[in-house]
């Protein structure tokens, strides 16, 4: 598979951390018909989490979140980039970027156990639009 980049919206919603939190808003968007094209929860705080949605469509995430009473904080945009796994996966684009002056503030990668890899990439509001235009990608859900 070819390395792909493109833009995706992404939404942050805070939750109480306790067990199961997560998994209850997850179940709930599962039950809403809600796929999400990636996720993550951290701690903030002592008893807060911040959930961030990456849904493959807005208007139904927010359909859903009104329903839950999930109060949603965005849109934000960040790059998705998915390919075969190898040696070296994220160099070449972290390389582009550096010398381009644009600062990825965080980045995730995982590989998927079959030969591929998906990897998340933030780069501050005012560095999207270039980063976009070097990378080939526009910010769409």
């Amino acid at each position: 598979m070819p390395v792909t980049i493109r833009g995706i919206e992404y939404y942050h919603a805070s939750i109480k951390n306790q067990p199961g939190a997560a998994y209850h808003v997850l179940a709930q968007l599962a039950e809403q018909q809600i796929n999400l094209l990636a996720f993550s929860a951290i701690p903030i705080g002592l008893d807060q989490a911040q959930l961030t949605l990456f849904p493959e469509s807005i208007e139904q995430l927010s359909r859903a979140a009104e329903h839950l009473g999930l109060v949603l904080v965005g849109p934000h945009c960040a790059f998705l980039v998915q390919g075969d796994d190898r040696l070296g996966a994220f160099v070449d684009i972290h390389r582009r970027l550096a010398e381009a002056s644009i600062n990825v503030f965080s980045a995730t990668g995982v590989s998927d156990g079959r030969g591929g890899y998906g990897y998340l990439i933030y780069v501050g509001p005012e560095d999207f639009a270039p980063a976009a235009e070097l990378l080939g990608a526009t910010c769409s859900s």
